[in-house]
């Protein structure tokens, strides 16, 4: 199950439907993404280490959680 992915396959279900509640409790959905965001592309790093990728495919995700981390963080400032 983890060699496959198919473990942060189920976290990032469980994260959508996570998505979807907050959206559905009034939260916009830009803010949702700008919370979530970030841990769904570390996931999907760990999902392409996990799998073997090349490591350009494991550090482009990474590389992108950082600006939209900041920007979560700027917008709740």
């Amino acid at each position: 199950m983890f060699a496959s992915g198919h473990a942060v396959d189920i976290v990032l279900l469980v994260i959508a439907l996570e998505f979807a509640w907050l959206v559905a409790r009034g939260w916009r959905w830009g803010d949702a993404m700008l919370r979530l965001g970030p841990g769904v592309l570390m996931l999907l790093a760990l999902r392409g280490a996990l799998i073997g990728l090349d490591w350009r495919w494991i550090a482009l995700p990474l590389l992108l959680s950082l600006p939209v981390h900041l920007a979560d963080l700027a917008r709740r400032r």
